[in-house]
């Protein structure tokens, strides 16, 4: 999954990926989906709905991302499913006050009420890693909302604070606090690329930094307003990633590097909570010889989780965190079998 430098740098001066669109924009809209905004209690959030041809679904997707990165499984849920995949605050083109708190408690209280607002009857939910953690919110504090809840690998106890410092995430987190407390920087995305430069050689190769500011800026000379689309980056999660760090609100970072993002969010209580059908979705981690958690969870975690939930299944899938993008078909399979099989933990 890597590329060399000479790859990477004749990457960033082609007129092929200045032109660059994913193909996936294109299918998208075949399926018939339309980008939305609802103005919810003083924010505009953003979302792309889907055809009337099933339930509600509600798509919550993975920090540092938007809702685009569920662009793989769109088209096969809107065969099913009446999709709502939204940009919670903090991503994509939703738009919030600058005083705006970034706390599970805020953010689940604004995606409840544009539900019962804008959808108007209880609905199915599936959320990525922090996306999971709002789903598991939405479950276990407004109940009357939800039929079902996936839940894509989040990280259960791992994000609460003090256990975050011991998590590979925490060293994006601590680039989102510098930026949004001390620094400020105009431009976060080419920010986040130094800052985190070890992370892009490792999953692309050696050099990337550097030419990965240099494809930015060509891509945003070309294609004004648009959110960065890198498209000869080789793995399509870092694709999202930097197409969602070009839109991602640095303070939603720093309140789970400094905790207060869980605030009134205690997860074992939440988990204890929720009485509808909930599974629990857990991708690949590992621990790294110095205990750091490189992964959402780790198998105590998962354990502990699954014995608090009242109602809940449990499944591992061989797959990196956002299993919708590296493994789409077994995400729909599982998800369709889960929501519509029987409605419940027993389909699978």
């Amino acid at each position: 999954m890597t590329i060399g430098i000479g790859g990477l740098a004749a990457v960033a001066g082609l007129r092929r990926m200045r032109s660059y669109v994913d193909p996936y924009h294109a299918k998208v809209e075949a399926a018939g989906y339309i980008q939305k905004a609802a103005h919810i209690n003083g924010i505009t959030l953003s979302y792309a709905e889907g055809p009337d041809n099933g339930p509600p679904l509600i798509l919550l997707h993975a920090q540092l991302l938007d809702w685009f990165s569920y662009s793989r499984v769109m088209p096969a849920l809107a065969r099913s499913f009446h999709v709502y995949a939204i940009d919670y605050p903090g991503h994509g083109k939703t738009v919030t006050p600058a005083d705006y708190p970034m706390t599970a408690n805020q953010i689940g209280s604004d995606l409840g009420d544009f539900i019962a607002r804008a959808i108007g009857e209880p609905v199915y939910v599936t959320g990525n890693s922090s996306g999971g953690l709002l789903a598991a919110w939405l479950a276990a504090n407004r109940p009357e909302l939800v039929k079902a809840a996936l839940l894509e690998d989040p990280p259960l106890f791992s994000a609460e604070y003090p256990r975050i410092k011991q998590t590979v995430a925490n060293r994006a987190f601590v680039t989102s606090y510098t930026a949004a407390t001390q620094d400020h920087p105009d431009d976060f995305l080419l920010y986040w690329i130094d800052g985190n430069a070890p992370f892009f050689r490792k999953n692309i190769g050696p050099g990337t930094p550097f030419l990965l500011t240099r494809a930015v800026k060509a891509y945003r000379r070309a294609n004004p307003g648009k959110p960065v689309e890198i498209g000869p980056v080789p793995n399509s999660t870092v694709r999202m990633l930097l197409r969602g760090l070009d839109q991602y609100d640095a303070r939603f970072g720093a309140s789970f590097y400094d905790g207060t993002w869980n605030e009134g969010f205690d997860h074992a209580e939440a988990l204890q909570k929720i009485a509808c059908p909930t599974l629990l979705m857990q991708a690949n981690a590992t621990t790294l010889p110095d205990g750091t958690l490189n992964g959402a969870m780790s198998e105590k975690e998962a354990t502990r989780a699954m014995s608090l939930l009242k109602n809940g299944k449990y499944i591992k899938i061989d797959a990196s965190h956002v299993v919708n993008l590296d493994k789409p078909d077994e995400f729909v399979a599982t998800l369709d079998g889960f929501f519509l099989a029987g409605d419940g933990p027993n389909s699978l």
